[in-house]
């Protein structure tokens, strides 16, 4: 038996549909099924009805053609095997194996969304991903989705291609006013994305390999000094929420716990030395055991081992007004980078507060008293100490006590000038 591919829509001059298609005669019908893919007729050979492999689009045509590949080697696979068994092959049993195989790949809609939601429930239900990481894998499909409605541009895996790089990065820095980090970071979590849909067959579009991240840069942070947490423990606040606010703060300050962290706290994982702390997510990793000092242990006894967590929205927002009301009114520059250029912004000090700074503040004073990087990160939990060393955060009064160290020696005796 004969079969061939055609072009849905062949004298169109935008993207149409190729169909596989065989002939059954005993039947009197063709049989007609559509592979998914989409080509522009001017790519398209249509002598040998494949897609024409030279020049740019060469590496866009391979991809395509290993997609209707699939489609022909499964056509004579099931031909073989009927034959075999001395049945009739009929065009109702090749429509049955090919909605077996290519039901992931196939129809109109959403494919591409369809397999980003079975790619999301699946790492979500392995328990491989942390909340906050399914959380930003939501914020990506939401992303993902405006830009293909605000941009009318359809996402489908044959459609990421330079094409759609080009459109993305521009709609992310231009219209959505990302910075290079948070761009980069997206790119990144959309990759993996691609790369899980190339491994389970979802696509042969390999093109997406080739998206660069812009250069991230480490933007200077807040970390604050031991005189700055004497200066909030001691302070006697107005309101209660800024009391509960502020002891919150500093507990992730003199233990470097991630904010989302606080809440597995409970007496029953709190020993007299240390907090054992069990992360779900990951039941292959150890146990981590952080430390209690005075501070820490003063602050579990005040809340009965039930620290008073509010939404991290709202915390970011009232440790902002406690470092207002403790006078950190400076103005201080922000400077952040989107494409090549960079954005500098002046904002006040107690602005730059948020529930982050906590951890990158004990990261900064852990480093300031020669701790080695791989103590820290045994309590604060850190695999890859790249990100660790992003967090330190070096003083204008540490540079200079480092030099003063180093460089202020008796004079020897010099000639006059």
């Amino acid at each position: 038996m004969k079969y061939s591919f055609k072009l849905k829509h062949p004298n169109q001059e935008k993207e149409t549909l190729i169909y596989f298609t065989s002939s059954f005669k005993n039947e009197g019908k063709t049989f007609i099924y559509s592979t998914g893919e989409k080509i522009e007729p001017k790519f398209w050979d249509f002598k040998n009805k494949l897609p024409l492999s030279r020049g740019k689009t060469s590496k866009f045509s391979n991809s395509i053609k290993l997609q209707l590949d699939r489609h022909s080697n499964l056509f004579l696979e099931t031909a073989s095997l009927y034959k075999k068994m001395k049945e009739d092959f009929t065009s109702k049993t090749l429509k049955s194996a090919f909605d077996e195989e290519f039901k992931k790949t196939t129809g109109n809609a959403n494919v591409f969304f369809e397999a980003y939601d079975v790619f999301t429930a699946e790492k979500t239900n392995s328990k491989e991903w942390s909340a906050a990481t399914v959380k930003r894998y939501k914020n990506i499909k939401n992303l993902l989705t405006n830009f293909q409605d605000l941009k009318k541009y359809k996402l489908t895996f044959t459609s990421v291609n330079d094409r759609f790089y080009s459109e993305f990065t521009a709609y992310c820095l231009d219209d959505l006013k990302h910075i290079n980090n948070t761009y980069s970071r997206n790119l990144g979590l959309i990759k993996t994305f691609l790369f899980w849909s190339l491994k389970n067959k979802y696509t042969y579009n390999d093109s997406f390999i080739s998206f660069k991240k812009l250069e991230r840069v480490i933007t200077k942070q807040i970390a604050l000094t031991i005189e700055d947490l004497n200066k909030l423990l001691e302070f006697d606040f107005d309101l209660d929420k800024h009391e509960r606010v502020r002891d919150v703060f500093v507990f992730a300050c003199v233990t470097g716990m991630r904010f989302g962290e606080l809440s597995l706290i409970k007496k029953s994982n709190v020993t007299n030395e240390n907090i054992i702390l069990k992360e779900d997510k990951d039941l292959s990793k150890p146990a981590r055991e952080i430390p209690l000092t005075s501070i820490s242990k003063y602050l579990l006894k005040k809340y009965d081992y039930k620290l008073p967590l509010i939404a991290n929205q709202k915390q970011n927002e009232y440790i902002k007004e406690v470092f207002q009301e403790l006078g950190y009114t400076d103005l201080v520059q922000k400077v952040t980078t989107k494409g090549k250029e960079n954005i500098k912004v002046e904002m006040f000090y107690y602005d730059r507060i948020s529930t982050h700074t906590a951890r990158r503040t004990f990261i900064t004073m852990m480093k300031r008293q020669g701790k080695s990087d791989k103590l820290i990160a045994s309590i604060t939990g850190h695999r890859d100490m790249k990100t660790l060393n992003q967090y330190y955060q070096v003083s204008e009064p540490e540079k200079k006590e480092a030099m003063d160290e180093v460089f202020n020696i008796p004079l020897p005796k010099l000639k006059k000038a």
